[in-house]
């Protein structure tokens, strides 16, 4: 096996990594509180743009592993 097939492989690994990780932070990072009628958002800014940056990460390195599988 050639050492950029194992790259590629690893990077795809990390894509998927980092995007459960970006996803589950965006998704803690939002919540609401209804009472009286009246909801309440309490969201974490900063830990939703986290969040996106690493979904944003994680696609560079799932196509990069990609690319690097399909280089001949």
């Amino acid at each position: 096996m050639k050492i950029t097939k194992i790259i590629g492989i690893l990077l795809i690994v990390g894509g998927v990594v980092l995007a459960y990780l970006g996803i589950t932070k965006v998704s803690d990072s939002s919540a609401g509180v209804k009472a009286l009628g009246m909801e309440i958002d309490l969201s974490n800014e900063s830990g939703k743009e986290e969040g996106y940056i690493y979904l944003g990460v994680a696609v560079l390195l799932f196509a990069g592993g990609v690319y690097s599988l399909k280089k001949k």
